[in-house]
């Protein structure tokens, strides 16, 4: 939009610089009381007319404007030489309220030719030089200054055009990678479900009928092997609760509104209560980002699902260290070690969360018995490599 008072004020402040100047040599005559009718007539055309064209770009309005300039800087000039300062209003002004470039510079060259028309009618071809000089000089200037902001206006729309763009595309971007993050969490979640819960319900269900079918008939033996059957029910039943268990901890979103040591805490707290497990957490990381807190805080959670679900332990320690260039997660149990046959996919849930901080992981058993998970994260970001997942040889491929 624009700001008609700078306009009001370049309107006054040219006007005041003729009068003075033609002020300054008196007595004054017939020159001077037609340049003093102009510069009036120009003041009340701008109040009434022009001042409301501004920011209109009306192509008949523009027409009108352009005539109305000539006309006043025309008789000006025709009067006195020094009125012929009108041009610096008209010139940027027919610029402003052009409705195309090229309109702008067909508005410059009538300004330019009026002037030298008018030098030469009112003072004569002696003047012809001078008028064809200021004529040329200034609408030169003129076309040089308007081309050079024209171009910086169409540039910095340009900018502006791509700059919505961009954040357009990144609002998409943002909400395609929300997408895939959940559809890679629902994955995830779908194999973790099938690796677990679902095999010992589909166990259940082929002892459940093994069992209705001991049941028939009064054969001391089989009722044997069917109350069997039924023990090993309940204990698979057990089993698939705990893993259910599990599963949701894993799952359960995590609140982090204050540091990581405090998360760590609640976290630890929480697994004790509902395994009896003890839990020691030593977190000393205060140059951690958000971010990277949030990583390092659901692999302690997918760790100790892990311990919940394998380790039969009685102890579990959880320390982070930071160091200049990075930030270290330690998950130590006391259990049995790693899991022996093909695991499940808690490992792959850890590594793709670290692959996003081009982190690592390391996972086996530890030299003082039990596991040992370890998650390293660089602080820098910007520039850490994608180091990969690295798994110790004598470990099995999966953790949970």
């Amino acid at each position: 939009m624009v700001n008609r008072r700078w306009w009001d004020l370049a309107a006054v402040a040219v006007v005041a610089v003729i009068a003075g100047l033609s002020l300054i040599e008196p007595p004054y005559g017939v020159r001077d009381w037609g340049s003093w009718a102009v510069l009036g007539a120009f003041l009340v055309t701008y109040a009434v007319y022009l001042r409301w064209r501004l920011g209109s770009e009306d192509p008949v309005h523009h027409v009108v404007i352009t005539v109305l300039l000539c006309l006043l800087v025309g008789a000006g000039m025709a009067f006195d030489a020094s009125t012929a300062t009108l041009q610096a209003f008209a010139y940027p002004f027919v610029w402003v309220t052009a409705p195309s470039t090229r309109r702008a510079i067909w508005s410059n060259i009538a300004i330019a030719v009026t002037l030298v028309v008018a030098t030469v009618i009112g003072h004569g071809w002696d003047w012809i030089g001078v008028g064809l000089t200021v004529g040329v000089l200034s609408l030169s200037f003129s076309l040089i200054l308007g081309l050079w902001i024209t171009r910086i206006a169409e540039v910095g729309e340009e900018r502006a055009r791509l700059l919505c763009e961009l954040q357009a595309a990144q609002g998409q971007l943002a909400a395609m990678n929300r997408e895939a993050g959940v559809v890679d969490e629902r994955a995830r979640l779908a194999r973790e479900i099938h690796d677990t819960i679902a095999q010992s319900l589909t166990g259940l269900v082929m002892l459940a009928q093994r069992t209705g079918n001991r049941l028939d008939g009064d054969d001391p033996d089989r009722i044997a092997l069917a109350r069997a059957d039924v023990a090993l029910i309940e204990e698979m039943a057990r089993e698939a609760l705990s893993e259910a268990r599990g599963l949701v901890a894993v799952v359960s979103p995590v609140a982090l509104d204050t540091s990581l040591a405090d998360a760590l805490a609640r976290l630890g707290a929480a697994f004790e209560r509902e395994t009896g497990v003890r839990v020691e957490v030593d977190a000393r990381a205060p140059g951690v980002g958000r971010e990277l807190e949030i990583v390092l805080l659901r692999a302690a959670q997918e760790g100790l699902a892990n311990v919940r679900k394998h380790a039969r332990a009685t102890r579990v320690r959880l320390a982070v260290d930071e160091s200049a260039d990075a930030v270290r997660l330690v998950v130590r149990d006391d259990g049995v070690g790693p899991a022996e046959g093909p695991g499940g996919f808690g490992l792959a849930g850890i590594r793709d969360r670290v692959a996003y901080a081009n982190g690592s992981v390391e996972f086996g058993a530890d030299a003082s018995g039990g596991s040992r998970l370890v998650v390293e994260l660089p602080l820098d970001r910007s520039t850490a490599a994608g180091r990969g997942i690295t798994i110790d040889p004598s470990a099995p491929e999966g953790i949970a």
